[in-house]
């Protein structure tokens, strides 16, 4: 477990960085920093005596004591962070960014050009939050249908939509040579056009996310650097809450996080699992896949915030994804298509269709009988059901008995307590 740690240097900063944010938020400002101020007095004091004493467990150049100064020094950063990020909340009439402002013109004067294709109001929103992540023209009912049909995430601007406006430039580009100066120019018009993309979006946290993610991919890729998904990330995810440390109890960045990480741990693993070597079945079954790895990741915590779950996602994820895949980057091509040249229509056309077909997909499904499953959890019940899941994923692993019984005994403890939450309610 260090070894895999190691290889991976941001995950041990960003979970320093959300313990300090979880502190300031549970312990009083003054206490906390009067804890890790007698900490850091105490790490000054241990290496004024190492100085001028011969063990060698405690000398100034043990690793451990760099990482207690570096760890210390983390947390207080994320005190101060919050601190701060408290202070400017405070201010009431403090004005939006001039960049935000900048970035929700765009997206609005985006937005209105759709009213030049033939959909209906409904269709219209659905277009423009697929596509520029505007959601305000959404009906509470649409979004019940996509909730209930299990593609909801399909209307956040997230890495799917990145990575697919990011696959299109890539294929645009790939005319330009990949050494010398013309990698260097393709990566600079990837990176450039993916942060247009998000800044056109309105800078969504989501869509931030998948962008820092992939931007700091394709830096590794053009520095000839290998790179690692988890760190990738880790580093995405500490840069966000080092900006805003309360994203942190955003639903949209836990649920997309959350989902990022079991699709990197569980997608390689039903990959092995079921080898699919046909080259048109492939695509299909690495949909599904992701699809399975994101739900599965996402479940508790869809029941903790939203008490239900889909259970027709399997079955509308394929058809809507491919759908989405197509007409995201034909939305995009509609916009900048001149008017007056040949072809126009046809653009237009294929968009329309397009969207035409999502809403009906998106109906049909929702309409089925027992498309979702209702409940609530509790927040004990949804950390105790990620832990359940956890354990059970490193047994699969490492093939630890010890671990199989904590699992075990903690489902036990969960199923308990929902007993008797349940007979409690009965009696009364």
């Amino acid at each position: 477990m260090i070894e895999e740690i190691q290889k991976r240097p941001f995950v041990r900063p960003l979970f320093l960085w959300i313990t300090g944010i979880l502190l300031y938020t549970l312990l009083p400002t003054s206490l906390l920093l009067t804890v890790l101020g007698t900490l850091a007095t105490l790490i000054f004091l241990l290496l004024c005596v190492s100085r001028g004493w011969a063990c060698a467990m405690i000398r100034y150049d043990s690793r451990w004591v760099w990482g207690a100064i570096i760890s210390v020094l983390i947390l207080f950063l994320a005190v101060e962070v919050c601190w701060y990020s408290d202070r400017r909340i405070a201010f009431v009439n403090e004005s939006a960014s001039s960049l935000s402002l900048m970035a929700v013109e765009a997206q609005y004067s985006l937005v209105n050009t759709f009213d030049h294709l033939r959909l209906s109001e409904e269709e219209k929103s659905i277009l423009a939050t697929l596509t520029l992540g505007y959601k305000k023209a959404m009906s509470r009912e649409t979004k019940k249908r996509f909730s209930l049909a299990g593609v909801s995430h399909i209307l956040a601007v997230s890495g799917f939509h990145v990575a697919v406006v990011c696959g299109f430039l890539s294929f645009f580009c790939s005319f330009m040579p990949r050494w010398g100066m013309g990698r260097w120019v393709r990566y600079i018009v990837l990176v450039g056009s993916l942060w247009g993309f998000v800044f056109i979006t309105g800078l969504a946290p989501s869509a931030v996310r998948a962008a820092l993610m992939l931007s700091l991919y394709l830096t590794g890729k053009v520095l000839r650097r290998t790179t690692d998904g988890y760190n990738t990330w880790a580093a995405a995810a500490f840069c966000m809450l080092a900006y805003e440390p309360y994203y942190l109890f955003d639903i949209g960045f836990q649920l997309s996080y959350l989902a990022v990480f079991f699709i990197l741990f569980l997608v390689p693993r039903l990959r092995k699992w079921i080898e699919v070597r046909n080259p048109l079945l492939a695509i299909p079954w690495e949909w599904i896949i992701v699809s399975v790895a994101a739900q599965v990741g996402t479940a508790f915590l869809c029941f903790y915030y939203f008490g239900q779950f889909s259970t027709v996602f399997l079955f509308t994820n394929l058809p809507v994804t491919f759908l989405a895949m197509f007409l995201i980057p034909l939305a995009f091509l509609w916009l900048c298509y001149p008017v007056d040249l040949y072809g126009y229509d046809w653009v237009q056309r294929i968009v329309e269709g397009l969207v035409h077909g999502m809403g009906k997909v998106v109906e049909v499904f929702s309409a089925m009988p027992y498309a979702t499953i209702t409940g609530h959890f509790g927040f004990f019940e949804m950390l105790g059901s990620y832990g359940v899941l956890v354990l059970g994923l490193i047994y699969m692993k490492i093939r630890e008995p010890k671990v199989l019984l904590a699992a075990l005994v903690l489902l036990l403890i969960i199923s308990v307590k929902i007993l008797i939450e349940l007979f409690l309610i009965a009696g009364n």
